[in-house]
């Protein structure tokens, strides 16, 4: 039998799903077998796919270790940390084709569907792809996007530091202990807090940045070198790029040697990218790196700090600090772990793979695998998600800001609804403009679409528009806004890549109506709100006060449409009543 992680090679007739970790820098596929998650090879037989692509002379695309090769010889045909912009309306040019970031990770993801394939002896069509936890709404959907165009059926999309728990919680599922994962891969960076009990995982809290990794700190090195040369890195970039190429593979090295010794030498390319029979170096210490590093470290440390703050524990409540992603076995960022939360690391699996292995677990708990049939997995919402509204400032009204329905770390699925109101007289339609982010005005946050809310009937100023958010495990938000008594209108919000089929759109949409909850248009529940009222009027005064503070509490909960809130309101409100000696079920 393989160990933990290995990979085997045999012929399977039952269909699978893989687990697919779409890295910046490497790319990883996996199954779970023999109740285990197990790495799957590529066709050279390493487990680490480059996630880079390349266009040869004839025209030719390249994917992994051939296209890492081009990246040094022709950078002007290569693409690499694609991953930063997914989402983004850009085009990466190589040679004389021009390509999206999701039609580059597509790539990608079809060579490791295809090692998958060849390996397991059968056709690949399901797949688990992890995104960093703080990849917004726009990214997530462009990564769907990639994998569909991969020929995959994606069947979930999980956060990187949750995948990388499913790994630890799969070993030590009778545990109770609260843990922060910290992510640094190649171009991005997460960190989540946890709580792990009885085979629940349950994420706390998570945050995080998307242009922050280890190519940040190559790019730190790369630039102190030149500067000893009296050179910037963006204009060598520009006027030199077959030497910064060259260059920053060399750092890339040292990176890696100074996680194991205390100086290295880094070689100096020409300004054309060759080494001269004797090249010049530089000589740099690893007390030099972590200096070079500071504001790097800074910008860790801050959303260390938020996620923390979020899930309401402080460093020392952590128990276990577990190190994912293959830029944390820099000792910089061993060390600031160290000092942070005054303990060393878990680094029980290998960091480059940890996340494709959880992968496999999270694909086996939505086959209802055997093996983890006692797990169970809850996650959050990363991002506050709100809609625009106007203010009133000395008698005029100002636009512009924003009102969270949704908040960030709250767990998913969630279905959550928000009472807004009309601005003017007979107003008969309203523009609701969504926004993703935590500032108080629209302009610093992110935007993610709009709903027209047409034929209001008529009212005053201030007549009610209720305004539901859904969000749900795959991170596909879904808008419904009306007035009562009048046609809802609704919006799946998967964002600014509208490539996506009509068939997925609906169904999102019919995985969205399993999560909404709207208590104010059952009977039953009215009916219960009538009788309390009903009551009031018939109760001595000195009883009337209890009775009525659970009656607002219990309409508010109506109102707000969240499950739990307003179970715990009905309970409180029949318990009021029947402390009264008042039977509802009698009427």
């Amino acid at each position: 039998m393989p160990e933990f992680g290995s990979d085997s090679s045999f012929p399977t007739e039952e269909p699978v799903c893989i687990g697919i970790d779409l890295g910046t820098t490497h790319s990883l596929v996996s199954v779970f077998r023999d109740g285990k998650p197990e790495l799957i090879s590529n066709a050279h037989g390493d487990k680490l796919t480059p996630s880079i692509v390349g266009v040869l002379q004839d025209g030719q695309i390249v994917v992994g270790s051939a296209a890492r090769e081009l990246r040094v010889t022709a950078p002007e045909r290569c693409a690499w940390v694609f991953k930063r912009y997914m989402g983004q309306e850009r085009k990466l040019k190589l040679g004389d084709k021009e390509f999206t970031p999701h039609e580059l990770s597509s790539l990608v993801l079809q060579s490791l569907r295809d090692d998958a394939a060849a390996q397991l002896n059968t056709e690949i069509t399901d797949a688990v792809i992890t995104v960093p936890a703080y990849f917004n709404d726009h990214q997530r959907t462009a990564t769907r996007l990639a994998g569909e165009m991969a020929g995959l059926n994606v069947r979930r999309m999980i956060n990187e530091p949750t995948a990388a728990a499913l790994v630890y919680g799969f070993h030590a599922r009778e545990e109770e202990k609260n843990l922060c994962v910290i992510d640094l891969g190649g171009g991005t960076f997460d960190v989540t807090v946890m709580e792990v009990f009885e085979g629940t995982l349950e994420i706390r809290a998570t945050a995080g940045e998307s242009m922050l990794g280890g190519e940040d700190f190559t790019d730190r090195m790369v630039s102190a070198v030149l500067s000893s040369e009296d050179t910037q890195l963006e204009l060598a970039e520009l006027q030199q790029p077959l030497r910064v190429s060259r260059l920053r593979g060399e750092c890339e090295k040292a990176k890696r040697l100074l996680s194991k010794e205390e100086s290295c030498k880094i070689r100096l390319p020409d300004q054309d990218g060759n080494f001269a029979e004797k090249p010049k170096t530089y000589r740099l210490t690893r007390a030099d790196f972590s200096r070079m590093c500071d504001p790097l470290m800074q910008r860790i440390a801050g959303p260390i700090a938020r996620a923390l703050r979020d899930a309401e524990l402080d460093p020392k409540d952590i128990d276990d600090v577990i190190l994912v992603g293959g830029s944390t076995r820099m000792p910089v960022l061993r060390d600031f772990v160290i000092d942070y939360f005054g303990k060393p690391p878990i680094i029980d699996h290998d960091p480059d793979e940890v996340v494709a292995l959880g992968a496999a677990v999270q694909a086996a708990l939505i086959g209802q695998d055997a093996a983890v049939d006692d797990m169970v997995m809850t996650d959050v919402c990363p991002f506050t998600l709100g809609v625009e509204v106007v203010k009133e400032f000395g008698g005029h009204m100002q636009d512009g800001y924003f009102k969270p329905v949704l908040h960030r770390n709250c767990t998913i699925p969630v279905s959550r609804e928000e009472v807004f109101s009309t601005v003017a007289a007979n107003q008969s339609n309203v523009t609701l403009r969504v926004f993703q982010g935590d500032a108080r005005k629209v302009a610093d946050n992110t935007a993610l679409g709009e709903l027209e809310v047409k034929g209001l009937p008529p009212g005053p100023a201030g007549s009610p528009i209720y305004v539901r958010f859904t969000y749900d495990l795959s991170g596909v938000l879904e808008v419904e806004a009306y007035a009562p008594g009048g046609e809802r209108f609704r919006t799946v919000l998967t964002n600014h890549v509208h490539q996506l089929s009509p068939a997925q759109i609906e169904e999102a949409k019919r995985r969205i109506d399993a999560l909404k909850f709207y208590p104010r248009d059952d009977l039953d529940n009215q009916k219960l709100a009538r009788f309390a009222e009903r009551m009031l009027g018939e109760l001595h005064p000195s009883q009337r006060q209890q009775l009525d503070e659970a009656l607002d509490i219990y309409e508010d909960a109506m109102a707000r449409s969240d499950r739990e809130h307003f179970a715990s309101a009905k309970d409180t409100l029949l318990m009021v009543l029947s402390s009264l000696g008042l039977d509802h079920e009698e009427l």
